[in-house]
């Protein structure tokens, strides 16, 4: 069997859409894999003890924790997180050889230092290059960190999967990348997203009739963009926003409150994975007025649990919703009630467009996604 690396910071400690990619991805992997791949799951601690349980327990699946052995990492232990970063960074190569692993896969934009000088093969996966096409969104400093990760990972990596045909373009044209090193794999999405009947009871906490967006509530993510549209709308109809929450969700609490718009905006910041099924469930449609994004996931979890989906145009929103999903331009408010409006209950060619889209995403079937990934990995180890 070949025994595969895998970065898995992520896995235990993010509930957002990097950690949902990569729990998802080794999961698949594990099924798709189990004659052929013994997958080895290298975090810098435990992290958290309901993250690390959506990892499917499978006898060629194992969390590795750093042993710090170099002399450099023993003298960062009164700084835990300094230790564990510099893990990350590079100490990591040392564990890898030790365990004998043959290729590390970074699930989140980045790689250690030291692969190629340890022969180990590699590849990454790039979500996005928003840090560098919309800086504006960033601190200053972090922005340049980001960069310099991105610029020293495409060094090393001997293959880069891109989540999104937008992605690849970023990276050839922001990274000087050539287009045979780039590999476009769509991620797939957690199986709990497909329980298309599933109908929760109503509850008291949410309105009889919303319409649903997920994400963090920041400022690329352009949530007011849809209060906005709420003027244009049923009054029964309620907008509910599911997502960390920031300071400029209290801009847009602000101003819903402003207009007169507060009883209809509901925000949730402490969804569990078990419950947010339902909210799509039970919602009218799903909204996504995003300004950019590597890919969109919350658009294809939307599609399989039966909602019509609006989004907004500019990024690759395009490429997750398909061509029976509606999008909109992203300061158009009235646009978007509009596009809304067409998707509601009792539309007319509301079933059609969801039925069309849930063909479309077949695609991001969790086994073909894996599949295509083990095919990466075999042809870097010289298997067909």
């Amino acid at each position: 069997m070949n025994i595969i690396g895998l970065d898995a910071k992520r896995i235990v400690r993010n509930r957002t859409g990097l950690g949902s990619y990569a729990r998802t991805l080794v999961n698949d992997l594990a099924i798709a894999g189990a004659d052929t791949l013994n997958l080895r799951l290298y975090a810098p601690d435990e992290g958290y003890d309901d993250l690390r349980a959506q990892v499917t327990a499978h006898p060629h699946v194992h969390f590795c924790y750093p042993t710090f052995c170099t002399p450099f990492s023993k003298m960062l232990a009164p700084f835990p997180s300094l230790q564990k970063s510099h893990w990350r960074s590079s100490a990591i190569v040392k564990d890898l050889q030790k365990d004998g692993v043959q290729l590390y896969h970074g699930l989140s934009g980045e790689l250690p230092t030291g692969l190629r000088q340890a022969g180990i093969k590699s590849v990454v996966t790039i979500h996005d290059l928003i840090f560098l096409r919309h800086p504006e969104y960033y601190q200053w400093i972090d922005t340049k960190l980001y960069a310099w990760k991105f610029r020293q990972t495409i060094r090393e990596a001997d293959h880069i999967i891109a989540i999104s045909q937008c992605t690849k373009r970023d990276i050839m044209q922001l990274g000087q990348v050539p287009e045979d090193k780039i590999t476009v794999i769509y991620q797939s999405f957690a199986p709990r997203f497909e329980a298309q009947n599933l109908k929760p009871q109503t509850s008291d906490l949410y309105p009889q009739k919303y319409i649903l967006s997920v994400g963090t509530i920041e400022e690329r993510k352009n949530t007011l963009l849809a209060v906005k549209a709420l003027p244009y709308l049923p009054e029964n109809l309620s907008l509910l926003l599911v997502g960390r929450a920031t300071e400029y969700a209290k801009e847009v609490r602000k101003y819903a409150d402003h207009h007169g718009l507060g009883r209809r905006v509901l925000m949730r910041h402490d969804v569990s994975n078990d419950e947010l099924p339902a909210l799509y469930a039970n919602a009218e449609a799903f909204v996504y007025p995003s300004r950019y994004e590597g890919f969109g996931i919350p658009i294809i979890e939307a599609i399989s649990m039966g909602l019509p989906v609006v989004a907004a145009t500019g990024s690759c929103l395009e490429e997750a919703g398909g061509p029976h999903s509606l999008y909109v331009h992203p300061d158009d408010a009235e646009g978007l009630a509009h596009a809304i409006r067409q998707v509601l209950s009792g539309a007319a060619g509301r079933e059609e467009r969801i039925s069309q889209s849930r063909d479309y995403i077949r695609r991001f079937e969790g086994k073909d996604v894996a599949g295509q990934v083990m095919n990466i990995y075999h042809q870097l180890l010289g298997k067909k």
